[in-house]
């Protein structure tokens, strides 16, 4: 096994008195304190993890002296490793991370070793929370029902959530949430952020990474951290640090305050349209200046939820003593947030946004003022098409009648005053392009805010009062990111004036904004879809992307909760709120917007009084107890998860099948044929099963010979628990273009028989001839986000190398973490240039003193060679790589 070294850095360890204590902490300042002073707070973070995780095996000093020198004009894609100090799992996305530990827990007992001794050795967190849909609304007992339909769908994936969280085979460092809580994102900024850790006196900051591409959210705390794959957020989990490359961070000022009428999203939505036209991908985004101390963490936090839109890794808020307020008001221990004070100012890690003594120097700088600010909303398609309120109107106009696109739907001319009768609940009401059909005010971004849900709450109460009311047929909720919303809105008076309008609370979780609407009435669909109308939905959610939130919705409008009512009560996105009323009021008179729009005044005043830290402490004390479905689960009392053969959803891997306990030499590659010929720009999209299951495809058959029905198949992502369901779902993307057939599919040749299937039903062949199989590719091959199943998917149907022009770099470690080699044709070389067709078949000897980088040959069967680059960029890969993936290396390792 591979040595680890002793901290060389030990001697920047430094000691700090906190009351009778006495505490020690890796002092970055130690090295070059005015060097430190220029280095963005976001930095230094990676800096302290580099010091204190320094074993010249996973960390080298050489890492710790890049991240020290970092500079301004970063364009040298330096590769540094990065220690999160904790990981944070959604369900979906959580099952497969979770079986993955059942299956080497049955591994290493396989093996002779103690299974319990499988652990995450990082503190990591689940959520469940993308499982409950809007099927009830505007209903008294919407939330009962939509539980309780939650339940019945999720009873096998609940159940082994519990077993392995709960049971006798429960795994330890771990803490689950259970459904019906709240939203990963919220809870984690209510309960789980600790901003700093305390580990048996060792202090350090807090970071994370997640399975949710929006973990960025938890950036408004002053906590580092932002969504990874599954298979990186396993490597965490079990120890080892995540590549990346070493950052530019654009410094993103803030001047001004907002306005009177102006709401977080408002300025969200306004950063977002700005930030993308910067262009931040890849780089990390650092606030500072005057005008953050305005803005409440609730409202960082927003911006920084939406980092995913405008395309950074990460959108970063130092902590200050706004964030210390926030600890208070959620409850956390007074003692605790002594010591992050304490601690953070000690480590030069803590931030006084009025003092520009602190300001960092940063690779660019952009500003905003924040009074410049105007109410507005995204869409129809994009969450960074920003369109001021006062503008809607004729933006939708002109969207209806351009060309397709981004900003268009191409609607004739003489189908734009298009008008549809229907009779819903025994009245008649008419539709027509722009009217809104789905109102919802989601978990996602804004929830987390007492300042636009009070807000929401005293529109809508004003609104009933004067005599407004909401269309019936229109499908309106509310789905609070957690528990604590609720109090704060009964409290405060205004949750019954929310329901008076429709906004029943429909569930706590992750539901309109990632398409979990459920259906619109019948007689609302029907309209819809027979007269091609460009119906609207308006959400407070952060992505609106075309066919998200609902097939039947082609335009979505991302929105503040208070401009979610406002559209609801119009009724259609096409009212100048200036010019036109909401509707008639109770005595005939007609109520504008302004009438009833409240002051931000108001708002401060209201939350002041209704948002205190006895709600969210009793809200989390109840999470370790669970509810009353969740504790009614039955779960098995073994040691070991007792898998189901019968299951579709939860299937043992078959990862650790072949493994011995002591590492076999070195195997390459012989006479593999090519499963598939790509082009350039494949993205994890193509390769990684997603969505519904198509009827006529691999997983629909395979899920019918288990006796399925159609309305039965539920999605990939509720199934990813299920490897052969996945495995069917590899490279099912109707869109993949394989050069080895002629049109767009998930289809490819088995050579031996010439025969044409779908690609996993040729590879199932392969498998049972005994032959290996590889993949070519051209340039970017894996762009896009990091899915775990885009790696794990391909070595499930025989892949045991790809060869490309180039990676997308988490793909590239991913496919090593699977232990599938990624090969990179020598520079200016492809498989055009080299005359391959597809048709032969490739063997790829290697050597047992196998380096990093390593150039080798690759021999064709028509007796051609050529050279390719073995992409192990690390020694830490190479070792992944030789016990044939990071799962069987950390499988030895705990034998």
């Amino acid at each position: 096994m591979e040595s680890v070294g002793a901290n060389p850095f030990s001697s920047c360890l430094q000691t700090l008195r906190v009351g009778d204590r006495e505490c020690h902490f890796y002092g970055i300042s130690k090295f070059d304190e005015e060097k430190i002073k220029k280095i963005p707070f976001s930095i230094r973070v990676l800096l302290e993890s580099a010091i204190r995780n320094c074993d010249n095996f996973h960390v080298s000093e050489k890492d710790v002296d890049s991240i020290l020198n970092w500079s301004p004009s970063m364009d040298q894609n330096i590769e540094i490793p990065f220690k999160p100090a904790r990981v944070i799992l959604q369900d979906f996305t959580g099952v497969p991370v979770v079986v993955d530990f059942a299956a080497m827990r049955d591994a290493v007992k396989k093996l002779g070793g103690d299974p319990q001794k499988i652990n995450p050795v990082c503190p990591t967190d689940l959520v469940i929370d993308h499982s409950v849909q809007v099927d009830v609304s505007r209903s008294a007992d919407a939330l009962e029902k939509n539980q309780e339909l939650e339940f019945e769908r999720n009873k096998e994936r609940f159940s082994f959530l519990k077993a392995s969280f709960w049971g006798a085979s429960a795994l330890k460092n771990m803490l689950i949430v259970p459904p019906g809580s709240g939203i990963v994102h919220q809870v984690n900024l209510e309960y789980l952020a600790r901003v700093a850790f305390d580990e048996e006196g060792l202090l350090y900051p807090d970071s994370v990474v997640g399975t949710d591409s929006h973990t960025t959210m938890i950036n408004g705390l002053g906590v580092l951290g932002w969504g990874v794959g599954g298979i990186e957020a396993e490597a965490v989990m079990l120890g080892q640090p995540i590549s990346m490359v070493l950052p530019e961070v654009v410094g993103y000022r803030l001047t001004g305050e907002v306005g009177s009428l102006v709401t977080s999203t408002d300025v969200v939505l306004t950063i977002t349209k700005h930030l993308r036209q910067v262009g931040v991908v890849g780089k990390f985004v650092e606030f500072f200046g005057p005008g953050v101390s305005t803005l409440s963490i609730a409202d960082r936090a927003t911006i920084s939820n939406m980092c995913p839109e405008y395309g950074a890794t990460v959108g970063f808020f130092p902590v200050d003593k706004q964030s210390l307020f926030y600890l208070r008001q959620t409850g956390r221990d007074e003692e605790k947030i002594k010591l992050i004070e304490q601690y953070l100012q000690a480590s030069q890690l803590f931030r006084d946004y009025s003092n520009p003594d602190q300001d960092p120097v940063f690779s660019q700088v952009v500003e905003l003022d924040l009074s410049t600010v105007v109410p507005c909303c995204s869409g129809p398609k994009l969450p960074h098409d920003k369109v001021p309120v006062t503008e809607m109107k004729p933006d939708f106009q002109s969207c209806l009648s351009n060309k397709i696109g981004r900003k268009g739907y191409g609607i004739p001319e003489d189908k734009l005053e298009t008008k549809v009768p229907f009779i819903y609940d025994g009245q008649e009401y008419t539709l027509a392009h722009g009217s809104v059909v789905i109102a919802a005010i989601t978990s996602c971004t804004n929830t987390s805010n007492p300042s636009v849900m009070l807000g929401a709450g005293l529109l809508a109460k004003k609104a009933v009062e004067v005599g407004l009311s909401v269309k019936p047929y229109i499908k309106t909720s509310l789905s609070p990111g957690s528990g604590v919303v609720t109090y704060y809105l009964r409290d405060s008076g205004v949750a019954e004036y929310l329901q008076k309008l429709g906004f029943e609370i429909v569930g706590y979780g992750c539901m309109t904004c990632i398409g979990n609407s459920g259906p619109l009435p019948e007689e609302v669909a029907g309209a819809i879809e027979k007269n091609d109308l460009v119906a609207c939905g308006v959400l407070s959610g952060n992505r609106n992307f075309e066919g998200r939130i609902h097939p039947l919705t082609r335009a979505n409008y991302l929105a503040s909760p208070p401009l979610v009512i406002a559209y609801a009560l119009a009724g259609t996105v096409l009212t100048d709120f200036e010019k036109e009323p909401l509707g008639m009021g109770a005595e005939g008179m007609p109520v504008f917007l302004r009438d009833i729009w409240p002051s931000r005044a108001e708002i401060q005043q209201i939350e002041s009084h209704s948002v205190v830290p006895a709600m969210f402490q009793d809200v989390y004390s109840k999470i370790s107890i669970g509810n009353t479905r969740w504790n009614s689960l039955e779960i098995p009392e073994t040691d070991l998860y007792p898998w189901d053969p019968k299951s579709t959803y939860i299937k043992n891997p078959p990862f650790f099948e072949n493994m011995t306990r002591e590492l076999k030499p070195l195997e390459g590659v012989k006479d593999a044929y090519v499963l598939l010929s790509l082009g350039d720009s494949v993205t994890t999209d193509h390769i990684s099963p997603a969505g519904s299951i198509a009827r006529n495809s691999a997983a629909a058959r395979y899920l019918i010979s288990h006796g399925l029905v159609p309305r039965e198949f539920n999605s990939y992502g509720s199934r990813r628990g299920h490897d052969e369901v996945m495995a069917c779902g590899t490279f099912a993307n109707i869109r993949l273009v394989n050069k080895l057939i002629s049109k767009a599919g998930p289809r490819t040749i088995h050579f031996p028989s010439g025969e044409e299937m779908d690609v996993y039903d040729v590879a199932q062949r392969y498998i049972n001839e005994g032959r290996q199989l590889i993949v070519l590719a051209g340039k970017e091959y894996g762009s896009g986000s990091s899915r775990d199943w885009a790696a794990k998917g391909p070595w499930m149907l025989g892949v045991r190398a790809v060869i490309a022009e180039s990676y997308e770099r988490i793909h590239r470690s991913n496919l090593v973490g699977m232990g599938i080699m990624p090969l990179e044709y020598l520079p200016g070389q492809s498989a055009e240039s080299l005359g391959l067709t597809g048709k032969e078949t490739f063997s790829i000897p290697l050597p047992a003193d196998l380096e990093t980088g390593q150039i080798l040959d690759v021999q064709v069967s028509d007796g051609r060679t050529f050279r390719v680059k073995a992409r192990f960029d690390t020694v830490v890969e190479l070792t992944y790589f030789r016990h044939g993936g990071i799962l069987n290396y950390m499988v030895r390792q705990m034998l």
